[in-house]
Order: structure tokens, then C-alpha cells, then sequence
């Protein structure tokens, strides 16, 4: 029983939605009917459907075959990917470009001042590369790089057998390596010239504070550090440093690696000096080698 009336509901539904209504045009003055029209629930369905594909069909053709189709996410025709391309390396070469012609200013500025002796340079390209290595940002690979070495050498009981205690100062050797030019300040040689393998650690010989960290023509990369009884120690020519300015460094503590930077070195080499008091000093007077 209950499936019979519902056949009957069923039946019923689907008669009213195809059941015909007339919309008919009357004429106002004389009551004629000028025109009409039969339509069902589901013809008005059928339109709207066919109205809504009809569209749709048609705004696929105007973005498929105009040039609005680059406008449609993940799609670019050859000639605007071309141009792209050539864009970027257009702005690839107008950066290296200004990159190069900063260099060349800024280098100008230093043989005006002083700093770069001009018989340093001979050409044009010598001139706006000299100061490439200072102007190279730290990347992510060096910085976990210095981040692992640090870590590794944090704790380098080696370092303790190369001390020397002096008026209750414990000095360590900035270097593991053979000293090839003592400090002669008659001669104007105001370090000692120790001579190591590449990328040995370079060590800070008494706790203090970096107070500068720089890259020089001649001197290459150099670190000045500020330290207790008015100390100051200097390392010239290396090749990577691991600190910066303002950083607290312990005596013994890995600060740089050894290189071969600055145009008066010619092997790998630390020039290493010692100043007490605005005067420079034998630092083999106080550090055993």
C-alpha cells in the first residue's frame, strides 16, 4: 500500500513539472489576443541549461582562441614565454652591468685615497674585480659551514699545547705552522709571518672582542681583535673569517681560516701581530710557536 501511493506522489510530481502553462499577449484596446505561448517547468529547465552551455561554450572559444588565454593560470603561448626569457636576461646583464661599474667607482674612491696603490692595476678588468672577494654576501652553505666548524672545534684540546702564560695572561698560537719572517721593526715588519696549510684553523690568542672585520687589497681578509691590559692582535691574510664585529671571542677559539688573500701573499700565510699600548710588539716574546 505505502508503494502504491508513492507512485501516485511520483506520478503526480512529474505531471505538475510537465504540466503546460500559456503566457498569452492581449492587445490593451481591443482585448484580441495578439500571440501566446505553452511552457512547462521543464521546458524553462531545458532552456536555462541550454542557455548556461550555450554561454560557456562561447567563453571557451574567446579565451581559447584570442589573446585572453594568457590570462588563464598555467597557460603562456611560445612568444610571450620568449619574451619573458629575454626580459630576464636583459636584467640579468644591466645588473652585472651597475655591479661592475660599482666596483670600478668604488675602487677609484680607494686609489684617490690611498688604499689601492695604483701600480696595483694594469687594466680595466684588474679595476672592477680587485674588490669582488669583499663584496660577496655569506650564502647558506657557508654559513653552515662556519656553523659545524665552530661546533667541531669548540672543544680542540690541541690548541691547549700551544700556550704561553705571561703576567697571568694565557696566550695561545694563532697558528699550527713554521715562522718564515720574524717581527724586525727596524725593517718595518711589525708581525710574524707563520706558514700553514690551506684552511688551517686560525685561533684568537686571548679572549676579547672583534673589533674589526674587513677585507683589504693588500692584506687580504683581516681580523682585529680587542683584548684585556690593551692587547690588540691583528691576522692578515686569511682566507675566510668566522667572526664578526662586535663578536665576544675565547682565547684558543677558532676565529678564521688560513688563505692566501691580499696581493702581497704570495703562499698561505698569517701575518700575525701584536700591539701593547698603540705599540707593536714581538709576539714571540709572549706565545710560543
Amino acid at each position: 500500500m505505502p508503494s502504491k501511493k508513492r507512485k501516485l506522489l511520483n506520478k503526480a510530481l512529474w505531471h505538475n513539472f510537465k504540466f503546460k502553462y500559456k503566457i498569452s499577449i492581449f492587445n490593451e484596446n481591443t482585448l484580441e489576443e495578439v500571440g501566446g505561448i505553452r511552457i512547462s517547468k521543464l521546458n524553462g529547465l531545458s532552456v536555462l541549461l541550454a542557455t548556461v552551455l550555450i554561454i560557456f561554450i562561447v567563453t571557451s572559444l574567446i579565451m581559447v582562441f584570442t589573446p585572453l588565454r594568457n590570462y588563464l593560470p598555467g597557460y603562456m603561448n611560445s612568444e610571450v614565454r620568449a619574451q619573458i626569457v629575454r626580459n630576464a636576461l636583459l636584467v640579468d646583464s644591466i645588473e652585472d652591468v651597475l655591479h661592475r661599474q660599482s666596483m670600478y667607482i668604488m675602487n677609484i674612491q680607494d686609489i684617490f685615497s690611498g688604499t689601492v696603490r695604483v701600480d696595483t692595476t694594469n687594466t680595466m678588468e684588474e679595476l672592477t674585480t680587485i674588490r669582488k672577494d669583499s663584496l660577496m654576501e655569506r650564502t647558506e652553505r657557508e654559513e653552515e659551514f662556519r656553523r659545524q666548524y665552530e661546533e667541531a672545534e669548540k672543544y680542540n684540546l690541541m690548541a691547549l699545547n700551544l700556550q704561553a702564560e705571561k703576567d697571568g695572561m694565557i696566550f695561545y698560537a694563532p697558528i699550527r705552522g713554521h715562522i718564515i719572517n720574524s717581527f724586525n721593526l727596524e725593517a718595518g715588519h711589525w708581525g710574524t709571518d707563520i706558514v700553514a696549510s690551506p684552511n688551517e684553523s686560525v685561533l684568537a690568542a686571548l679572549d676579547g672582542v672583534v673589533i674589526l672585520s674587513l677585507y683589504t687589497v693588500n692584506s687580504g681578509h683581516v681580523l682585529v681583535v680587542q683584548h684585556n691590559q690593551n692587547f690588540i692582535s691583528v691576522y692578515k691574510h686569511c682566507g675566510l673569517l668566522l667572526k664578526e664585529k662586535g663578536d665576544y671571542v675565547k682565547g684558543g677559539e677558532v676565529i678564521a681560516l688560513l688563505g692566501k688573500t691580499g696581493t702581497i701573499a704570495e703562499d698561505p700565510h698569517l701575518h700575525f701581530e701584536l700591539w701593547l699600548k698603540d705599540r707593536a710588539v714581538d709576539s714571540q716574546k709572549y706565545i710560543i710557536y
